[in-house]
């Protein structure tokens, strides 16, 4: 396999939760992604837009993963860059984001305790 950056067609992070539902809602509520597929243990998540941006989530305890795998997700962080624009800076504030004034970013922490960093495109 070589370097060829054109050979990468998609990536998707799949996040394993026991908390499916509430983690749809701050994805979707937060970020703006919509659920694409949706069952009772897997729901895909997009954002619209020139760029196709993915995420899913998995029920922790679901048979498609390895018995051995089987538990919430333990350590993980995303960072995110946006447009910075003061309107988003407010609202993902008001809804539990944390400013980090000396670093430029906004902080948050999902329902299972994924670190979200939200930087602003330099």
């Amino acid at each position: 396999m070589s370097g060829d950056a054109s050979m990468l067609t998609s990536f998707c992070p799949v996040i394993c939760t026991s908390r499916l539902g509430e983690s749809r809602g701050f994805y979707t509520r937060l970020f703006g992604f919509t659920a694409t597929c949706t069952t009772p243990w897997y729901v895909d998540l997009s954002r619209p837009g020139g760029r196709t941006h993915q995420l899913a989530l998995l029920d922790h305890g679901h048979t498609a993963l390895p018995e051995a795998l089987r538990r919430p997700v333990r350590a993980v962080r995303l960072t995110l860059e946006v447009d910075e624009r003061t309107e988003e800076w407010e609202r993902l504030t008001a809804l539990a984001a944390v400013k980090c004034p000396d670093q430029g970013h906004l902080v948050v922490t999902d329902p299972n305790g994924i670190r979200i960093d939200v930087v602003p495109l330099a």
